[in-house]
């Protein structure tokens, strides 16, 4: 081969920073190296990688066929170091984007049985939107996310990890607290607070409340879901969230669960992954180990 690791190393750097400065920061190099290496690169495989836009590096058609290649050929080379280094099958790093539901309900318990099975993989975590989720995978700054509903995007792989629903809430004060069943018609006389556009949360419940009201009356829109709770309780909105979510609000009876029996609105936790990265030993762990987390939980309930 022509080409080393540093390159691709480099290439790959570029490619996440969009920077060459940035690159040579995080791979501590100097400018001149990165920018000399990068050069090699592309003078070997005989293709430009990048479009200069001043500071700037916008990734080429050849560069966006070769980033997944790039990517798993890094993942490889370290899997080869760390699992000699520490004589352990699997070692090395994934970083997890998960949205709000997954990220507080099941990823503590998923990043503590991954401690305890697999000493030697470090997780980093952050906590998006689950269009933010997607975008991140697609971008590369997360190797797997969590989301909440569908995606269709065919550039990603999607596995289901589990099964949740949404439910409309009320305080127990609330004047349709204490109906048998609630009327879309009623539904569409209340004042909402709803989760922001583009959350899981609020394209489930759309997609499901659209067939039967074309309008809503939307107070406020939060990202943070303690917020909509607390406000519901103490208040005459409603809202409708996860049902992970509002469990122990319910069973505290400081919300209640309306019943609004046309109204279904099943949905499913998944992992979403980029499909054109091949095998890739730490995803399949993460998955794995999810399964079994919530395989045990059925057993248990």
């Amino acid at each position: 081969m022509r080409y080393t690791l540093k390159q691709i190393a480099v290439f790959d750097a570029i490619a996440e920073y969009g920077s060459v400065s940035q690159a040579a920061d995080y791979l501590s190099l100097t400018q001149s190296a990165t920018s000399m290496s990068l050069s090699q690169l592309e003078k070997v495989l005989g293709r430009s990688l990048f479009e200069r836009q001043g500071k700037q590096m916008r990734l080429t058609h050849w560069g966006e066929w070769l980033r997944p290649r790039a990517k798993r050929l890094l993942q490889d080379a370290r899997q080869i170091e760390t699992g000699f280094s520490e004589l352990q099958g699997i070692s090395g790093e994934l970083t997890i984007c998960a949205s709000q539901t997954p990220a507080e309900h099941l990823l503590p318990e998923l990043v503590s049985s991954l401690d305890r099975i697999y000493p030697d993989v470090r997780v980093k975590v952050s906590v998006k939107s689950s269009h933010n989720v997607i975008e991140d995978v697609l971008s590369y700054r997360s190797d797997l996310g969590i989301i909440e509903g569908r995606c269709d995007d065919h550039r990603l792989r999607q596995e289901i990890w589990c099964n949740d629903h949404l439910t409309i809430v009320a305080s127990a004060d609330h004047p349709y607290a204490a109906l048998p069943s609630v009327s879309f018609e009623l539904l569409e006389q209340a004042r909402w607070v709803l989760r922001e556009p583009g959350s899981g949360t609020r394209m489930v419940f759309e997609s499901a409340i659209h067939p039967h009201l074309h309008q809503l009356d939307v107070w406020r829109e939060y990202d943070f879901v303690p917020v909509l709770c607390s406000l519901t309780a103490h208040s005459d909105y409603l809202t409708c969230l996860p049902y992970l979510e509002v469990k122990p609000l319910i069973e505290s009876k400081q919300l209640v669960a309306l019943n609004v029996p046309q109204l279904k609105m099943d949905r499913s936790l998944s992992f979403v992954w980029r499909a054109d990265i091949g095998e890739h030993p730490l995803i399949d762990c993460v998955r794995e180990t999810g399964l079994r987390m919530v395989e045990g939980r059925s057993q248990l309930s």
